[in-house]
């Protein structure tokens, strides 16, 4: 897409995709393009080359009003009806809807709820008897009332304090996860997008630089202005927002070994697959690490390998790499294994994530 203003290209030649489910973080400084891409994509402005696809389908072959209606907005400044109360801010669409107030009154409690705010208490207060994160809840409500299967956010939390940035944040992730929602977020706070995001795309001049997760930003920019952005020179600050998933090592096809087979079994796994190592899982809870040099040197070959290796400690995927880090320093071990509904994703090697951190 290209967006001209007074022979200005605010947006220039910008083209990527967003995957179904993510939250896709839109990081630059003030006048990169991030709020005229947002919105582009819900044709509050249409480009002037290009064109926007949602699920393969041109935006400007749709109803403006009707796609508006399929996307939640969200926005710093909130935007709530100062003469309505939450109940009426929220439910304002699906009255133009025509929903029968039941139904209306069901999903505002239930979003409410979602949001953290009581119904019995907030359902009939105004705006101005609201703080600036109630505020904000009730803007996300007001946003999800069309359970719209794609949200826009642009820096909602950017008006907030510190401790309530941190605080909504948090909730804000534990809402996401409950939601099949993709989301499209715009900031220009670095801590923020590492703390939220499944991707980055870092704006510059109306350009899209590079996309990638915040260790590929962080580890791999692609050039100097990324690298700027980033901050790619304090990268031990990043360890509070690094998750498991960021650092996490994949295993190689042949790496997790069944634990019901004998030691001969295993070396005969190792040896063809080239592997010096392999992940044991004895149970959901229970992984362990061997190495083909002990099994080698263990005498009786035909012994189950059940009983064998070093009992590694179990992180999700979204765990923090400081939480990581401190509990395997506590317990002096060095490799952490990352599981997902039971099913082992990876590992992260603890001494080789600082090294390049350094």
């Amino acid at each position: 897409m290209t967006k001209i203003y007074k022979d200005s290209r605010v947006i220039n030649d910008l083209s990527f995709e967003i995957c179904k489910g993510e939250l896709f973080v839109i990081l630059g400084s003030s006048g990169s393009g991030k709020t005229t891409t947002l919105k582009l994509i819900n044709r509050l402005i249409d480009p002037d080359e290009g064109a926007v696809y949602l699920n393969g389908n041109d935006t400007k072959t749709m109803d403006s009003v009707k796609l508006r209606r399929k996307i939640g907005y969200v926005i710093q400044q909130i935007g709530l009806f100062p003469h309505m109360m939450v109940k009426e801010n929220i439910g304002l669409i699906p009255r133009l809807e025509k929903w029968n107030e039941e139904n209306i009154s069901n999903k505002i409690d239930e979003l409410l709820t979602l949001v953290a705010l009581p119904p019995q208490l907030f359902r009939t207060r105004y705006p101005n008897q609201l703080s600036g994160g109630q505020q904000q809840r009730v803007g996300l409500a007001r946003a999800l009332v069309m359970d719209p299967p794609l949200l826009l956010m642009d820096e909602p939390f950017g008006a907030l304090d510190p401790l309530l940035r941190m605080q909504l944040q948090n909730e804000f992730l534990s809402i996401k996860r409950k939601l099949d929602k993709t989301i499209v977020f715009v900031t220009h706070d670095i801590e923020e997008s590492f703390i939220l995001a499944d991707r980055i795309g870092v704006m510059h001049e109306g350009k899209m630089l590079q996309i990638g997760t915040p260790s590929e930003l962080l580890f791999e920019p692609a050039n100097e202005i990324v690298s700027k952005i980033i901050g790619t020179e304090n990268k031990f600050k990043a360890i509070k927002f690094l998750q498991a998933k960021d650092v996490m090592i994949s295993l190689d096809k042949g790496c997790l070994i069944e634990s019901d087979i004998s030691c001969k079994e295993a070396i005969d796994k190792m040896v063809t697959g080239k592997i010096d190592s392999c992940i044991i899982k004895k149970s959901n809870s229970d992984i362990a690490q061997i190495s083909l040099i002990d099994l080698l040197n263990e005498k009786d070959k035909e012994r189950s390998i059940m009983d064998l290796g070093n009992k590694l400690s179990v992180f999700a995927p979204n765990d923090t790499l400081s939480s990581i880090i401190l509990l395997l320093k506590s317990s002096k071990e060095s490799i952490a294994a990352i599981m997902d509904h039971n099913k082992v994703l990876g590992i992260v090697r603890i001494n080789s994530v600082l090294m390049n951190l350094i």
